[in-house]
């Protein structure tokens, strides 16, 4: 539809590609943009269903990207982006999930929205 390529789909079955990307994803804001760069990618699309709670978004679905990767990459470690063993993505997230790539990308400005006039 775009013309452009796709990284990661739903039929990608080299593991190491796909934990490259979850590593991205899992890392700080410009290593991830480097690791991205590396892959060739112009842009990045993440479904984020803040405003409409969609459970099937990305954010929902990024310990298994961090799994992949962990799977492959022994630096990225699923305990750091627990809060005393819970998933959490408010305020008591932990600071490697809110400074890891796919946080930045879904919450970017988030709290400058407004659904009615004040």
């Amino acid at each position: 539809m775009a013309n452009r390529t796709v990284i990661v789909d739903n039929n990608t079955w080299n593991n190491t590609h796909i934990a490259t990307v979850g590593r991205a994803f899992s890392s700080t804001e410009e290593q991830g943009y480097n690791i991205a760069r590396f892959l060739g990618a112009d842009y990045v699309l993440v479904i984020f269903g803040g405003m409409t709670n969609y459970s099937g978004d990305d954010i929902s679905k990024f310990l298994w990207m961090i799994r992949i990767a962990a799977g492959v990459f022994t630096d990225v470690k699923e305990d750091n982006f627990y809060t005393n063993g819970q998933y959490r993505v408010d305020s008591a997230a932990s600071a490697t999930m809110i400074n890891s790539l796919m946080y930045r990308l879904c919450y970017y400005r988030f709290g400058e929205v407004r659904t009615r006039m004040d």
